[in-house]
Parts: C-alpha cells; structure tokens; sequence
C-alpha cells in the first residue's frame, strides 16, 4: 500500500465523524498526488454536504472528471452537489453522460433522476422513473429505498390533487362499520 493509500483510507474512515482529521488526510494524499480523483472527491463531497458550498464543491468534481472521467466515485455526489443547488440543466446533462459511463452504478444515478423530476415538480415523471427503478436494482438491499421514494412522490402528488392525506382512511373505516352494522343485522 501507498502512502497517498494510506492517507486516502484514513481520510474515508474519518469523514464525516471527525472533519479536522479528514482533512489532515486529504490534504497529505493530496500532496502526494495532486490529481487524485477520490481525495478531489471527498474534499467536493466536504464543501457540499458539510459546509454547503456548492460550487466550490462543484470544482473539486469539475477537476475529478477532467482528470479521469471513467472516476466513477465522482458522479453521485456532483449530481447531489448540483441538485441541492438547483443547476437543474447541467444535472441532466450529468446524469445522461454518467449512464453511459461503463461500470457506473446505474440505479445510484437513476435515483438522481428520479430526485430531479421531483424537486422540478414534474411528478407523474418522477414517479415512472421511481417504479423503473427496480430494473437497475441488482441486491434487494435498495427495495425499501425504491419504495420510500414511491410512496413520497404519491404523498406529493396526492397533496397537488388537492386529496388530504386521510381520506382514504375515513372512507376506508366508513366502509369497514357498514360492513360490520350489515353482519350484525343477519
């Protein structure tokens, strides 16, 4: 193992439970190696999630896929990066260049997808691109994800219909008592 591997785990392991240690690693690998794609990574995924400073973040992303666009580790952060701070137009480019990046996790940048048809309102989309989700899964460890993402888009959409969220359940009920008034009567 290298030194710039060593610095790299260290920083991995750190991030995000102690920042200053993290940095500390990154800023050693980064001295070994200036062009590293998974410490350039981190430290765009620090400015974004830690201190959400988006297009800083955006650069460190930038100057991965410069780097080596194969980086595959890059491309599901800079997309959060880029929705959270609503450069909608270049996150739909993104994601359609990264799904034809070959060995880049398709469902992770489908999540993305879907998430941008969301925060743009376009709902119906959303929610299509959510049920299609399942053709990319290839673990059922992200069943219980594609079903929360499901069931939120049509809570969203059930409040744009103007349907208040226990209607379902009253009529529901209603029906369930007459039911139960029709057996006692016979």
């Amino acid at each position: 193992m290298t030194s710039i591997d060593k610095y790299l785990f260290q920083a991995m392991d750190n991030y995000p439970y102690s920042l200053e240690e993290t940095l500390e690693s990154l800023d050693y690998a980064l001295s070994y190696d200036a062009n590293n794609t998974m410490a350039l990574c981190l430290y765009g995924r620090l400015y974004a999630e830690q201190l959400q400073k988006y297009e800083e973040a955006k650069k460190y992303f930038e100057k991965a896929l410069s780097i080596d666009i194969n980086a595959l580790e890059v491309y599901p952060y800079y997309l959060d990066a880029l929705l959270y701070n609503e450069d909608f137009e270049e996150a739909e480019r993104l994601i359609e260049f990264a799904l034809s990046v070959k060995g880049v996790n398709k469902i992770e940048i489908r999540l993305r997808e879907v998430l941008l048809c969301e925060m743009k309102n376009d709902l119906g989309t959303a929610l299509l691109l959510a049920k299609q989700l399942r053709l990319f899964a290839f673990s059922s460890d992200w069943n219980t994800m594609i079903e929360d993402t499901e069931k939120r888009i049509k809570q969203k959409i059930k409040i744009v219909l103007g349907k208040p969220e226990g209607e379902k359940k009253k009529k529901k009920k209603k029906k369930d008592n007459t039911s139960k008034k029709e057996e006692e009567a016979n």
